[in-house]
This record gives structure tokens, C-alpha cells and sequence, in this order.
């Protein structure tokens, strides 16, 4: 026999025994069988599409509920996630939506972890438990299709006719027969999860439409140049008057770590904090991990050195400590990592140890030089902690 054909016959059994085993227990895959398992299915279709918007294969990313509870997902030019000849920068789709991945995928820092679940095998897993998938590729004039219904081919790869525009949708519905009843997609819950994508990766263009609604459609559409401090002026609104008028903000390649660090910060009158932190854009818990540990770290140092510089904390007077200076902050803490260590059962912490000290080497210093070049602020900012320090 043919070895290439054997190659074939594997692979295709490997992928029939990983869809029997996702159909079978759906929960370990997506989460749930529920709102939280359909949104799931959402965020690894849309997570393909945004990985190839953000490696500049797609300029735009737009996810649309269908009145009938589908899912479409679409980019705007061919090689996202791959195009009718092949694309030899993009993946490929058809193997994408058919076949089990062999080995672990790199989880670079170009790469956005959009899946809050993101167990492995992504698109087969959603191929699987859609009760119909179309892909539809457009590029080069031409429109091709590919459909499946439960993850198995319906036909081969067709071409349906000519095509005006270049571009990948995929279209799928989730089973009924897998998902509860009662379960639909929630447009504010996708909204939320799209829109913080959006701030952590300023190049992203993502929009999302429901068509479900009988008074009409409703749409919105997320674009942030300025990342992670358009993030905190959206967060620190309606939370207290500003202490400093500025958010400081500062973005840092570090190879000690193999990534990059992105800060967004700005105290407020409130007397709550409100602090997040992700990894490759996966969000993580406070003090879910050494990024977040690295910052509060790099935080106190800077205003503690300050402080004494200055004079506002003499000799006799002790450190101000963490419980002072997060009072009333707002900030984002992003870490992109070539190599993430996640621990934990949802692999919400960051373990990577080289990422504390360089998270709070830089905190450190970025913080430090603000307070030193804005001095006014600077004096808003202690004098509220101090206040805070003297009377509590």
C-alpha cells in the first residue's frame, strides 16, 4: 500500500476517534454545555480570525449572531484562517477544521489567547460540535466552500463560483442536540470579552452584530490605539474624581523574560481598587501570578523612593505599604510571553519566575521617572496616601 496513502487512513482515524471523544464529553472541551460552552465555541472560531488580524493576514474581524443561533465569523481578505490556493503564511484551514494537532502549539507573544477555556484540539473541537460548519474562502476571483456537519465532511472542497472580494466566513451553528435547550449566546458577555481584546491588542479591529433581535440589529465595534491606558480611563469612569489628571502608562520589550509588559495606571478618589492583569491577553486573577506580584512589587518601590527623596517620609516613618498605595488604583498589567507558564486547574496564574523581576524592574523605573518629571501630580498622589497613611 501506498505510504502516503496509510498516512491518510491514520489521520483520519485519529480525527474520527477525537471527534467521538469531543462529542462524547463536550464539557471537557468548551467548559460546559451551556451559555458558557457556546461562548466557548465563539471565542476559538473568532480566536483564529484575531491571531491572523494581529499577524497581519486580516485587517478586521467581525462576529455576528445569527437570528436562527448560529454563529458567522469573518475576515476581510484571504489567509485568515487560510485562502482557496493554500496560504503559505496562514495555517490551513480544511486541517484546522478536520484533523487533531500533533504536538503542543507555540502560545507566542504575537499570538492572543481569545479561548478562556482554550483546551486543544480549537477548531476541530468546534467543527465537532456544530450540528452544520460552512467555510466559505474567498481570493483570487474565486469562492470556495467547504461544509460539515458533527465535524464530517458533507462534500469535498467546492468551488461555488466567482468572488468580488477576498476573505474567510465561517459559518456554524452548535447542536442542539449537545447544548441545553435554553442556552443562547449572551451579546453583552461577547461584547465584554471582545472589547478587552480589543484594548490589549491596539491594532485589533473587532466588531460584533447581533441579528437576533425583531426590532433589528444591534452592533458594536472596538478599536483602541491607545491600549492599555484607553483601558484604564474606561475602567476609572464613574469611579471617583481622578488624584492626578494623566494615566500613566508605559510599554517595555524585555528579552529577560522572552516578552513585552504593558502598564496602564492612575489613582482616584474611590476608595477601591480596581487591578487586572493578563497573559497573552488571557486574563488572570489579582495576584494570579509573578506579572501581577511583579507589579505591586515595582509599585510600592517606586513610590516608597520617592516619598524619601523627597522628604515626605522621614527616617523614623515606615515604608508605606501595599494596602496604601492600591487604594484607589485603577491599572491593567499585560504581559505577552513567548513562552507563558500557566498553573493552576483554569490556568489562571502566570508562573514564569524571570517575569517578576523584570515586571517590577520596570514598573519600578517607568513609575519612578513619572513622579520625578510631574512633580504636581506626583505630590496629589502621595498626599493622598500619606493622608490616608496618617489618619487610618
Amino acid at each position: 500500500m501506498d505510504p502516503e496513502h496509510i498516512t491518510h487512513d491514520t489521520n483520519r482515524g485519529q480525527a474520527m476517534g477525537e471527534l467521538e471523544r469531543i462529542r462524547k464529553r463536550p464539557g471537557m472541551y468548551v467548559g460546559s454545555t451551556g451559555v458558557r460552552g457556546l461562548h466557548e465555541m465563539v471565542f476559538t472560531v473568532a480566536g483564529q480570525a484575531v491571531n491572523e488580524a494581529l499577524a497581519g493576514r486580516a485587517r478586521a474581524v467581525g462576529v455576528f449572531l445569527t437570528p436562527e443561533g448560529g454563529v458567522r465569523v469573518a475576515v476581510d481578505r484571504p489567509g485568515a484562517p487560510g485562502d482557496a490556493a493554500g496560504d503559505a503564511e496562514g495555517p490551513d484551514l480544511e486541517a484546522l477544521l478536520t484533523r487533531v494537532p500533533s504536538g503542543t502549539a507555540p502560545a507566542g507573544r504575537r499570538a492572543a489567547a481569545v479561548s478562556l477555556v482554550g483546551i486543544r484540539p480549537e477548531l476541530l473541537t468546534a467543527n465537532a460540535l456544530s450540528s452544520r460548519l460552512t467555510a466559505e474562502v474567498r481570493g483570487g476571483g474565486v469562492r470556495q466552500v467547504l461544509e460539515y456537519a458533527r465535524g464530517v465532511a458533507v462534500t469535498p472542497r467546492t468551488t461555488a463560483g466567482p468572488a468580488a472580494d477576498s476573505g474567510t466566513t465561517i459559518t456554524f451553528r452548535p447542536d442542539a442536540g449537545v447544548f441545553d435547550d435554553t442556552a443562547a449566546c449572551s451579546f453583552a458577555a461577547l461584547a465584554e470579552r471582545f472589547r478587552e481584546l480589543a484594548f490589549l491588542n491596539r491594532s485589533l479591529d473587532i466588531s460584533l452584530t447581533d441579528e437576533r433581535p425583531p426590532g433589528g440589529s444591534r452592533s458594536v465595534r472596538y478599536l483602541y490605539p491607545g491600549g492599555a491606558r484607553d483601558f484604564v480611563a474606561l475602567l476609572d469612569a464613574g469611579a471617583g474624581t481622578p488624584v492626578h489628571p494623566d494615566v500613566i502608562g508605559f510599554e517595555r520589550e524585555d528579552p529577560g523574560m522572552a516578552g513585552t509588559v504593558e502598564v496602564a495606571m492612575r489613582w482616584s478618589s474611590s476608595p477601591v481598587n480596581r487591578i487586572l492583569g493578563f497573559a497573552n491577553s488571557r486574563p488572570t486573577p489579582f495576584y494570579g501570578g509573578t506579572h501581577m506580584e511583579g507589579f505591586l512589587r515595582g509599585s510600592v518601590a517606586a513610590i516608597n523612593t520617592y516619598a524619601r527623596h523627597r522628604g515626605l517620609l522621614t527616617a523614623a516613618d515606615p515604608d508605606l505599604g501595599t494596602e496604601r498605595i492600591e487604594e484607589g488604583l485603577t491599572a491593567v498589567v499585560s504581559v505577552k510571553l513567548d513562552h507563558p507558564k500557566y498553573f493552576g486547574s483554569t490556568r489562571g496564574g502566570l508562573g514564569n519566575s524571570e517575569v517578576l523581576e523584570c515586571v517590577s524592574r520596570a514598573v519600578r523605573e517607568h513609575l519612578g521617572s513619572w513622579l520625578e518629571e510631574h512633580p504636581e501630580q506626583a505630590a496629589a498622589v502621595l498626599g493622598r496616601m500619606l493622608g490616608q497613611a496618617r489618619t487610618g
